[in-house]
């Protein structure tokens, strides 16, 4: 993949709610993987929020945030915060990090 490709994206995102302790880490991990991104999912301890960067095709990504919103079945998502940004290549999977 090409950074140049404007088919390719990157966004950061915020995700407020019910979202620590109900597996949404893992179900953002499982629905990048199968959509063929990359970036990480990380819980932010201070505000009880969730931090995803994912890199990868702009229309998978759009798709990603549409995941977030929803959530796993557990989860009670009141806000995703997005922030868009150019592709940069620098992972080389989707992982959970801490």
């Amino acid at each position: 993949m090409s950074k140049e490709d404007p088919t390719l994206a990157s966004f950061h995102a915020l995700v407020t709610g019910i979202v620590q302790g109900v597996y949404f880490r893992a179900f953002v991990e499982s629905r990048a993987r199968a959509l063929g991104l990359t970036g990480y999912v990380r819980n932010v301890t201070q505000s009880g929020a969730v931090e995803v960067e994912a890199e990868g095709d702009k229309t998978r990504l759009e798709q990603l945030i549409g995941h977030l919103r929803q959530g796993p079945r557990a989860a009670k998502v009141d806000k995703v915060d997005v922030h868009w940004g150019t592709y940069s290549g620098r992972f080389s999977g989707f992982d959970i990090t801490r």
